[in-house]
């Protein structure tokens, strides 16, 4: 069992940044990817970034460029860091790990969230 704690959500300037950290505990050997998603007023969650155990990443493509995942040595926290945000990048941010079960099932840990809100 994994959990997962976000925290540096807020308030910030259009162009501003803002980092979004996500503590792991429990399980940690068994995180194979974790994710950024966020939902926005009236809109479907979508994601916005995510980093394998290899350290490769992806981004949405509106994100590409501005947005950067990362993780420490002991995937213990995952971060988001934010640049050049836009209007559109309000939402509330959600932490995802995806973690290997027996076999290869994978399970999704979700956060609890976190409302970043971008003022214009």
């Amino acid at each position: 069992q994994v959990q997962l704690v976000e925290s540096g959500g807020g308030l910030v300037q259009a162009g501003g940044s803002l980092r979004l950290s996500c503590a792991a505990s429990g399980d940690i050997s068994s995180i194979d990817v974790m994710s950024w998603y966020r939902q926005a007023p009236g809109k479907e969650r979508e994601l916005v970034a995510a980093i394998a155990t290899d350290g490769s990443t992806n981004y949405l493509e509106s994100v590409e460029g501005r947005f950067a995942i990362s993780s420490d040595n002991t995937k213990s926290t995952v971060y988001l860091q934010m640049s050049s945000q836009k209007p559109e990048g309000t939402a509330v941010y959600y932490c995802n790990g995806i973690l290997k079960q027996e076999g290869e099932n994978h399970h999704d840990q979700w956060g609890q969230g976190t409302q970043v809100t971008v003022s214009s």
